[in-house]
């Protein structure tokens, strides 16, 4: 019995300790944000794309008073499950999605391309409930995952942005095709852009913050 209940408070601290959408990221800028009751023009939520972001180009971000809230090998259950924290309770006017690159390299595990759109709807209608205005990007364009080669992402890539443009459409929400202009003759990121592939390096999140703000303007 004593070894059962041994056991049992193994996993339940294994359990309890693991912060599966790491909250702990960003908690204490997180709090300073609110605690100096500034109103963010936009919160862009997303992975290591998004967190490669801020770190490459962080005054893009302070000249248009964004907040990066991207978190490196993300899936969109683990954007979903900290939206609240890390956008709805900041109050932004707007939040910028960009979501699916990780679902398609199956980071954990496989999961269709439905349910990827399950998540990313969840967090549009969380801001639109919460008056914050919704601008869905299309996923960047993948021809292979370096860290998982051999996987074939970019037809996926492709169909899942028709999603995310589809129901942008329908919704009258914004959506911000980075795909398109950006995509090389493989459907993937060249890598004057992204040495890579995947990550965009300083001229491949200048082109970004070009297409963006075209359409924010």
């Amino acid at each position: 019995m004593k070894i059962l209940t041994f056991i049992l408070g193994l996993f339940s601290t294994m359990f309890y300790t693991q912060d599966f959408a790491n909250f702990a990221k960003y908690e204490k800028q997180n709090q300073e944000l609110k605690s100096s009751q500034t109103t963010s023009e936009a919160v862009l939520m997303g992975d290591s794309i998004t967190e490669g972001w801020f770190a490459t180009d962080p005054e893009f971000f302070i000249q248009n008073n964004f907040v990066g809230r991207g978190i490196s090998g993300q899936v969109s259950s683990q954007m979903l499950l900290r939206f609240r924290e890390d956008v709805i309770l900041l109050k932004p006017k707007r939040v910028i999605i960009l979501a699916g690159t990780n679902d398609i390299a199956e980071n954990q595990g496989p999961i269709s391309l439905y349910k990827v759109m399950g998540n990313i709807i969840s967090m549009a209608e969380l801001a639109k409930v919460n008056k914050i205005k919704v601008v869905l990007c299309s996923v960047l364009p993948a021809y292979d995952f370096p860290w998982k080669s051999g996987m074939n992402p970019a037809d996926k890539v492709i169909a899942l942005n028709k999603m995310i443009e589809d129901y942008a459409k329908k919704n009258k929400l914004t959506y911000v095709d980075y795909h398109t202009p950006l995509k090389d003759e493989k459907n993937g990121l060249p890598k004057e852009t992204a040495e890579d592939g995947i990550h965009p390096n300083k001229l491949g999140y200048e082109k970004m913050e070009a297409i963006l703000m075209k359409h924010l303007r």
